[in-house]
């Protein structure tokens, strides 16, 4: 199977994996799912967030999901846990579908090594 329908597969069963598990089977889009990833890497499950705290909890999900690319490295937690990570190449300047197969990839990636999928 080629690397691009390999892909399609594995994202296809994730978004529906995680839609069903915390959308009632409404389909999550790739800035939901990154999200889900951000407070999955917070730990911090059960609390309600601000506005300007999802969009950190989404940069935390970005720099997590990158760093097995080398763009980001694991810095430090901070005193309320929120990890932090400092950039180590800048980000290549990609297209829009670029990007969105980047992201696709590296989050694929995340939940094999998490072993959420199989």
């Amino acid at each position: 199977m080629a690397r691009d329908e390999l892909l399609k597969e594995r994202w296809d069963t994730l978004t529906r994996k995680l839609s069903d598990q915390f959308a009632e089977g409404a389909p999550l889009d790739l800035d939901a799912i990154i999200y889900l990833i951000g407070i999955q890497e917070l730990g911090q499950y059960h609390r309600k967030y601000k506005k300007d705290e999802k969009v950190n909890l989404m940069h935390i999900a970005i720099c997590r999901l990158l760093e097995p690319y080398g763009y980001y490295a694991f810095d430090s937690f901070d005193a309320e846990g929120w990890p932090h990570y400092t950039l180590l190449e800048p980000l290549p300047v990609l297209k829009a579908g670029e990007q969105s197969v980047l992201m696709k990839e590296a989050i694929v990636g995340y939940f094999l090594e998490k072993e959420y999928l199989p």
